[in-house]
């Protein structure tokens, strides 16, 4: 099928959501200039009235159905922000719509989806994954004859996603060098860089992914649309396990550069916009600032803009964020301790061991009567990266027996 996106379809879509879609700002941002020699602004879709981008696209394909489509309804699946967007567009426009969710989508994330889409929309709890919803969604969309509104695979989706493109052109022209926008389809990337390009041909398009659900950058280094074995899906938002075919036709002949960000990074950059911009953005959201870190001195003299996509973050998450984050900087350790079972060995690791900035922020021990030796599991945080280095001396200097451990092993991705 030959490809219909482009500059005029884009336009088309920002009338359409004229008077419905937030132009959210472009938020300049003194700390990140600051950090990177560049002029940072931050593409604020979290500012939108769903928390995210994703409405524009939605909008966008409900708006353009014919009045016999709009009479057969429309169908998605999704457990978060596509969701939200299809379900406002269904109010808004007055068509009927039914939602396919995961059953393990957290009542919050319901809540959002049945607040905007009100009779509008009936939402079906079908199956523990997206895959599975999303395979009810489509079957159920053939039986009924209805519009299957895929979250990112779809020209009038892409288009909708496009206008970011387009309002960022229009506020800053010519001078605009590099866009950092975050993927996991690729329906937002395909939209706004085939706008870009088109308008302004310098401008650098960089693509920021999850490193545990690289999905678009496996698929670029095969060059073919590659479905993932094992995915991460800390960063939901982005984590999909097959990107689309016809957003990838599109994305690999504009996106200059691919980086892999991982979790951690993303956690801290989540961190940090909270403490220091007072944002609250989804893990998702935050992927482009993460991915600044890697670009590092070719931003320098530079007008950059990071599209934060979108701020649907559950609070209840915050305590794996931090942790997360601690683990990635170097700051927070485990470690599995062999204790021989005599009076005084916690003693000694406290007093003797730890240094005055060290502090154990978990500790189980079971005593076992029968033996001469327990395990115990010990996680402990420091001051600076380095003194890391200085713990395990003193640890192997006093005959402790410890294992730390690492990212890879079964115990450390059951503790984060």
């Amino acid at each position: 099928m030959p490809n219909p996106l482009s500059v005029q379809t884009v336009n088309e879509a920002a009338e359409r959501l004229a008077g419905v879609v937030k132009k959210t700002p472009l938020q300049f941002c003194p700390r990140l200039s600051e950090q990177y020699g560049a002029k940072i602004y931050l593409k604020r879709e979290d500012l939108q009235e769903v928390r995210s981008y994703k409405i524009r696209g939605a909008y966008n394909l409900v708006r353009s159905l014919t009045p016999a489509e709009r009479g057969s309804g429309v169908v998605c699946a999704s457990a978060g922000n596509h969701a939200q967007g299809v379900a406002m567009s269904c109010a808004r426009l007055k068509v009927r719509g039914t939602i396919f969710m995961p059953t393990v989508t957290p009542l919050q994330k319901i809540s959002r989806v049945r607040y905007f889409g009100g009779d509008w929309i009936d939402i079906r709890l079908i199956g523990t994954t997206f895959d599975e919803a999303s395979a009810a969604a489509k079957a159920f969309a053939k039986k009924h004859k209805a519009v299957f509104v895929h979250p990112f695979d779809d020209w009038r989706v892409m288009s909708g996603q496009g206008t970011v493109g387009k309002e960022i052109a229009d506020e800053l022209g010519a001078a605009l060098d590099v866009v950092v926008v975050p993927v996991g389809g690729g329906g937002l990337l395909a939209g706004l860089g085939t706008y870009l390009k088109a308008v302004n041909s310098h401008v650098s398009l960089v693509a920021a992914e999850p490193q545990g659900a690289a999905g678009f950058a496996e698929s670029l280094k095969r060059g073919r649309v590659v479905t993932l074995k094992a995915l991460d899906t800390f960063v939901d938002g982005a984590a999909v396990r097959t990107v689309g075919r016809n957003t990838f036709a599109v994305v690999r002949r504009l996106v200059d550069r691919s980086i892999l960000v991982p979790e951690g990074a993303v956690c801290s950059a989540m961190i940090d916009l909270y403490q220091n911009e007072g944002i609250v953005a989804e893990p998702a959201g935050a992927l482009a600032v993460a991915a600044l870190e890697k670009l590092g001195r070719n931003l320098r003299g530079k007008t950059v803009v990071c599209v934060l996509s979108g701020g649907n973050n559950d609070i209840l998450r915050y305590p794996e964020i931090m942790e997360r984050s601690l683990i990635f900087k170097g700051l927070k350790h485990y470690f599995l301790v062999q204790f021989a079972q005599k009076p005084g060995q916690l003693k000694r690791l406290l007093t003797e061991a730890l240094g005055p900035t060290d502090d154990i922020v978990r500790f189980e021990y079971v005593k076992k009567n029968s033996r001469e030796t327990g395990p115990a599991l010990i996680g402990i945080e420091i001051a600076r990266k380095q003194d890391l280095g200085r713990l395990t001396q003193r640890l192997r200097h006093l005959g402790i027996r410890y294992r730390k451990l690492e990212s890879g092993d079964l115990l450390a991705s059951y503790l984060v």
